[in-house]
């Protein structure tokens, strides 16, 4: 840094170990700015997940020399930056004693204030907060993550809306077959301009299953640009991100260079039911986060991997590798992709543990947290397909893993057990394997070992 009116250059950060470049989606600050050391100053993209980059001092924004949408290598110069002490006393003072709504014209200040980052999105979406309330301290009235903070501290959490001020284009239609978890009584879809209102104190909210990620908050919709809109044309663009980008890459990798084979099996999870439902609460109030389904199976497949090592395993031409630690990937529906974060060593972890590391990555998903590090290390993958409803699926191997396994949706179906009909809580477990590694009767066994160790939970098992 310097005092005397030089700039500083800010290059790209290495985010991750892995990471060579990332692309400039959207700047925060434009030149001219005043900004606070470690405040974001853009927003990047990178192949697995979005980042702020912080600014490193104190000082004025200068010179932008990566333009939004461009990939740029780490080290590279995205911007320059002029430190505090060189602005001069007398412009300073009066930008101290104004208010921010002063220092812009009306117009660009209600242009910031709508520029939403994806934290503070996600703060409001998982605290149920209608960000037109919230008063912003950053530049032109912006939202920042201190303010969405500040605002809860407060008390201001839940969201009401007063029907007659609100106009009619703002209301958000519920979405057909869309679940709520029982975690949250706000589930609603925040867009820069509104959030979907929670219901009315004093309304019931049904006790919907949660059995995994996916229901933390309802699926979003990718934002979708009309093209000509008005001028008789039918199509619609939606710009591929870098993150849908790399999904197109890999799973065109998995599918050219794998050879799929897929099985599935059975389960009956009566008992796993009861003993979820028998421990949740109680769950819920010790260590504070949801009990779900999810964790039963983390456990049952681990299990299953320690007698069948193999399918903790990747082929790398001449030779199978052999994972020593079980890290589990877990397929995560957001906004516009699927991620993967990982469990790391997973086989060291018991329910509990994992339950904690289930809503701990789910957390992180929602507030965009996500690192590449979290990201990266998996050995086998895991998706949670029943938790939108699905009962059988063939899912797309994660490169270069050997096997992905799906846990569908447990449904009530009547049983035969000693020539008698009971109705038992079912469901599929599908799994993909790579047949240049693994062969139907390999995963025939160990698609067997995960069910008895469904079926083996009591009520006497034991979470810790």
């Amino acid at each position: 840094m310097s005092d005397n009116g030089k700039m500083t250059d800010v290059a790209m950060p290495q985010l991750a170990e892995s990471l060579v470049s990332a692309t400039i989606a959207k700047w925060l600050k434009k030149p001219g700015d005043r900004i606070e050391q470690y405040e974001p100053i853009c927003e990047v993209m990178t192949d697995k997940v979005n980042a702020e980059i912080p600014s490193t001092m104190d000082g004025i924004m200068g010179e932008i020399l990566a333009e939004e949408g461009r990939t740029v290598s780490v080290g590279e110069i995205i911007c320059r930056i002029r430190a505090e002490a060189s602005v001069a006393p007398e412009t300073a003072a009066p930008v101290q004693s104004r208010p921010v709504s002063s220092q812009v014209p009306a117009a660009v200040g209600e242009l910031m204030r709508a520029r939403y980052s994806p934290a503070v999105q996600s703060l409001a979406a998982e605290h149920g907060i209608d960000l037109s309330r919230v008063t912003g301290t950053g530049m032109g009235g912006r939202i920042t993550r201190k303010d969405v903070l500040m605002f809860i501290e407060q008390g201001g959490t839940q969201t009401t809306f007063a029907a007659p001020s609100a106009p009619a284009s703002s209301s958000v239609p519920a979405q057909p077959g869309a679940s709520v978890s029982s975690a949250s009584p706000f589930a609603g879809t925040v867009t820069p301009q509104r959030v979907e209102p929670t219901p009315p104190l004093g309304t019931a909210i049904p006790d919907v299953r949660h059995s995994g990620l996916h229901l933390t908050e309802l699926p979003k919709i990718p934002t979708i640009e009309v093209e000509g809109e008005g001028t008789g044309r039918t199509e619609h663009y939606i710009d591929v991100t870098p993150i849908r980008s790399a999904i197109a890459r890999n799973m065109r990798q998995s599918v050219s260079e794998i050879p799929h084979a897929w099985t599935m099996i059975e389960v009956d999870v009566t008992n796993l039911v009861l003993l979820r439902n028998k421990l949740k609460d109680e769950f819920k109030r010790k260590e504070g986060v949801n009990l779900t389904y999810l964790a039963f199976l983390l456990k049952a497949v681990v299990n299953a991997i320690k007698d069948y090592p193999i399918m903790n395993s990747f082929w790398a031409v001449d030779k199978i590798v052999v994972k020593r630690d079980i890290n589990l990937s877990l397929a995560v529906g957001t906004e516009d992709s699927v991620l993967t974060p990982v469990i790391k060593r997973a086989d060291q972890k018991n329910i509990a543990g994992l339950a904690r590391e289930v809503e701990e990555l789910a957390r992180k998903t929602r507030e965009g947290k996500l690192t590449l590090d979290d990201m990266q290390g998996g050995t086998f993958t895991v998706n949670n397909t029943g938790s939108f409803g699905s009962i059988l699926s063939y899912p797309i191997i994660n490169y270069p893993q050997a096997a992905i396994l799906t846990f569908e949706s447990i449904v009530k179906k009547p049983v035969v057990i000693n020539d008698m009909i009971a109705v038992r809580s079912m469901a599929n477990l599908c799994l993909s394997l790579d047949h240049r590694i693994l062969d139907g009767v390999i995963c025939g066994r160990f698609l067997q070992r995960v069910k008895d160790n469904l079926e083996g939970f009591t009520m006497d098992t034991k979470l810790y």
